[in-house]
């Protein structure tokens, strides 16, 4: 068996996704490893045979379609959450990604470890192979006797950086029990600033309250800053739809969407619920499930549409994946997205040819705009960055496509390009390159870290690495989450450097914030990582002179 897997890569490959996936559905204690146990699939297949081995190029395959994707459907919430918080955020980011390596030159010291070992244990503590990947370098080019040295750094690497990753999911297993974190409650609160599910409803109100009447509507909504969608009013025989000039009379009713807090709060400055429910009244006003399919109008928001003033429509609803959102005039529409749609029934066809409404359309990917994109996400990553000392590093292949896929999504489209991805599209290309990544990691670094804990040193190294990564994790987020604040779902995207590890924490979570976490720390990581490998390998070698 061992040599039909050696001559056949792909077969191995999708063995190891095959059972990989399968062991990640198993639940102990109410978790589940999810596609992370792929990884660790991948670790047992490799420790069989040194001889199974996956190309490095599936495994850079995996790596930039993984980032690439992360950042096309995060990169609106990265920006908005750097302007809000970004200096606390980066303060604690880089606090957190230096912890390691601070008590790692205590550790060295008193144990007596190789600074070689001791900068593999810190890249492997991190899960960064470009950090690894520079320290190689810089012992290649700098160190007298490279072989023993690089022999070192990848047996620290490879020891630790499983542990790396179960060690944080461990942490993160028992801190959300800890600390009884209510993932739903916490994204409810956050609704407002991120894409988070709503339950949204309707209500008909009948409006009995004088010091509205013949207000603006515009007027009312920036008073109380109202979160829900005007739809329809009745007036007599009249029925229309309301615009921000409306002004409400005696008798009127209205027919609003939003979730029940947001609908009480406007019953309670408007006046009553209506004895008559008019949601389904359909006599003028259809509404109706369409798909965003028209590259034409993805990527723009639905206030330049003009949809009341060309079609006498609104939209109320845009569902995105698995989450119901609330429209609004400012709400930029994506391929993919399920808008609900009111309007009169004979401008529903028009509706149809603007937004597309093909299910087969969606489901295609741009490769003009997905080729472009990676191809100056990759050049991006190539480019040196001197640092103080000589010392120079890149952005590699993880963080030159995460850096340019955070810009292209927050611009959206330029000209005729749309950057961004369909929904599903995105979601698809995320997990094969997931699976891509975690199984070549895994079978590759699985013969090495069987040799290393026949050794002695590898035991020791083993043991550093996992008190520094389970203490680290724990103190990370003790402070982020009871000293600063920041919310337990972003938090843990924060101190997920590993995609095994926010794939755990997403499934968690079962809400995108932990991807937001983590996009705002990746870039960080992989600058901060990098540099600081290599400073603490100069470091801990300067001092054995």
């Amino acid at each position: 068996m061992i040599e039909i897997l050696q001559a056949n890569v792909l077969l191995l490959l999708f063995v190891v996704a095959a059972l990989g996936y399968w062991l990640g559905r198993v639940r102990l204690w109410g978790s589940s490893l999810g596609v992370a146990a792929v990884l660790f699939v991948g670790l047992a297949f490799g420790a069989l045979d040194p001889a199974l081995q996956i190309p490095d190029a599936f495994l850079n395959l995996g790596l930039v379609l993984f980032v690439y994707t992360i950042g096309l459907s995060n990169g609106p919430g990265f920006f908005a959450k750097f302007r809000r918080e970004g200096l606390r955020d980066v303060l604690f980011i880089i606090g957190s990604l230096l912890l390691p390596a601070v008590l790692l030159i205590g550790l060295d010291i008193a144990l007596g470890l190789t600074p070689a070992s001791s900068a593999g244990i810190f890249t492997g503590l991190s899960n960064n192979t470009p950090a690894l990947a520079s320290v190689l370098d810089f012992v290649h080019n700098e160190l007298p006797q490279p072989d023993t040295a690089v022999s070192a750094a990848v047996v620290g690497f490879s020891v630790v950086y499983p542990m790396g990753v179960l060690g944080r999911m461990l942490v993160l297993a028992i801190t959300q029990r800890l600390w009884r974190i209510d993932y739903a409650a916490e994204a409810y609160k956050l609704r407002k600033e991120y894409p988070i599910a709503q339950d949204l409803q309707y209500r008909t109100i009948a409006i009995t309250h004088p010091e509205v009447m013949n207000v603006p509507l515009r007027q009312l909504q920036r008073t109380h800053e109202w979160n829900v969608v005007f739809g329809r009013i009745y007036r007599g025989d009249e029925i229309s739809l309301m615009t921000g000039e409306t002004r409400f009379h005696p008798g009127d009713q209205i027919v609003i969407a939003g979730t029940i807090e947001e609908m009480d709060r406007v019953q309670s400055e408007l006046g009553e619920t209506a004895v008559q429910d008019l949601r389904h009244d359909h006599a003028v006003y259809i509404s109706r499930r369409l798909f965003v399919s028209n590259p034409a109008i993805a990527g723009k928001p639905i206030a330049t549409l003009n949809l009341k003033e060309t079609h006498g429509a609104l939209v109320s609803h845009v569902r995105r994946g698995d989450t119901e959102l609330l429209a609004n005039d400012q709400t930029v529409l994506e391929l993919g997205d399920r808008i609900r749609v009111l309007a009169p029934r004979e401008e529903i066809p028009d509706l149809v040819n603007l937004f597309g409404d093909s299910y087969n359309t969606v489901s295609e990917v741009n490769l003009l705009t997905l080729g472009l994109g990676i191809t100056l996400g990759l050049l991006v990553g190539l480019v040196p960055i001197p640092l103080p000392g000589g010392v120079k590093f890149s952005l590699g292949l993880a963080g030159g496509p995460l850096l340019v896929a955070l810009i292209l999504s927050a611009l959206r489209r330029t000209g005729p390009l749309l950057w961004t991805l369909p929904y599903s599209a995105n979601l698809t290309l995320r997990q094969f390159g997931m699976i891509l990544l975690l199984a070549a990691i895994g079978v590759s670094s699985g013969s090495d870290m069987l040799a290393a804990f026949t050794s002695g040193e590898g035991w020791l190294i083993f043991v550093v690495g996992t008190l520094l990564i389970v203490f680290t994790t724990f103190v990370s987020l003790a402070i982020g989450f009871k000293l600063l604040k920041i919310p337990y779902g972003l938090l843990i995207g924060m101190i997920s450097p590993q995609p095994a590890v926010l794939a755990f924490a997403t499934e968690q979570a079962r809400n995108p914030l932990p991807a937001i976490g983590y996009t705002l720390m990746f870039p960080f990581s992989i600058i901060i990582n990098v540099s600081v490998a290599q400073i603490l390998l100069i470091t801990l070698q300067n001092w054995r002179v």
